[in-house]
């Protein structure tokens, strides 16, 4: 039946044109974007859960931060439990030099003195960020070196911990006053040793020592040395555990980052070919609205004499 008050085939027309428009905007908004879920209406569940994981990277990416200032931290202390290693050797060394009798021990003193002063200066020195490793009070410190989130969706920081202990065999060169201050008569180069000396590698003086007093001497030094380099040993495995995590971290967000793009991403070749077709289509579709729109116009032609 043929109608001058409703065109059918101009409303189907229409409907298809109006359905090729909507499937234009969506595929214009994923080639202009990028994505193909852009939003919580595209797909709620994969927005969910992107959403989630880019604030997970996000705070690796503090993670990175803070690891990078705990290696800076760490790397310091070790480079100045090293230098202060290579003075305590040079100490070894003055102190088996003065056990040959006939040695002025004087003459060796006044260059163990200055030994002893760069000992303190290397300590005062090692400091980053106002945290020092090698000197000052004892206590736990830390270094962030990761975040987790657990499968019942709970979030941590985990930490590597590092106590400092400010004794003969401890890691600190120096302890403190309990107010940020240096003090010379703990740690292992200010602790007091042997039966009979009784002073510290810093407070150390030869001079006027007999034969048995220079052995403990020695013996002192010895005992300083191997505990300095058992702290400059665990110094290192910390870094090299920072180093790893910090790759770790990385990869990981690397990883995140790429999950992420699965999800959401768009193919741009899909979608490119997609447009394309949607763009004949619409032609096509204002082809066939014309065309049903002048049918009606040939119901003239039967009034027509």
């Amino acid at each position: 039946m043929t109608s001058i008050l409703t065109n059918t085939a101009a409303m189907a027309a229409l409907q298809t044109l109006r359905a090729i428009d909507d499937s234009m905007e969506t595929t214009q908004g994923r080639v202009s974007s990028g994505l193909r879920v852009g939003e919580a209406a595209d797909n709620a569940a994969y927005w969910s859960i992107a959403t989630t994981m880019r604030s997970d990277n996000m705070a690796l990416s503090a993670v990175q931060d803070a690891l990078g200032l705990g290696a800076a931290k760490v790397d310091t202390a070790y480079a100045a439990m090293e230098s202060a290693i290579d003075v305590v050797k040079e100490i070894k060394a003055k102190v088996v030099a003065a056990t040959e009798e006939g040695v002025d021990k004087a003459k060796i003193q006044e260059e163990i003195g200055q030994l002893q002063e760069q000992l303190m200066s290397i300590a005062e020195s090692a400091s980053f960020s106002g945290e020092n490793w090698v000197a000052g009070d004892a206590g736990a410190k830390s270094v962030v070196s990761g975040f987790v989130r657990a499968a019942d969706g709970t979030v941590s920081v985990k930490a590597t911990a590092y106590t400092l202990v400010a004794t003969a065999t401890g890691n600190l060169l120096f302890g403190g006053n309990g107010t940020g201050g240096i003090v010379t008569n703990s740690g292992i180069l200010g602790t007091a040793g042997g039966a009979t000396i009784n002073v510290s590698v810093y407070a150390l003086n030869i001079t006027g020592f007999d034969t048995a007093e220079m052995a403990e001497a020695l013996t002192l030094v010895e005992g300083a040395l191997q505990a300095m380099t058992s702290a400059a040993s665990e110094l290192g495995s910390i870094s090299m555990r920072i180093g790893l995590q910090e790759d770790f971290v990385s990869t990981l967000t690397d990883s995140i980052d790429s999950g992420i793009g699965r999800l959401v991403d768009a193919d741009m070749n899909e979608e490119s070919t997609r447009l394309k077709a949607l763009q004949t289509q619409q032609q096509l579709a204002i082809q066939s609205l014309s065309i049903a729109n002048t049918s009606s116009e040939n119901i003239l032609q039967l009034f027509r004499q």
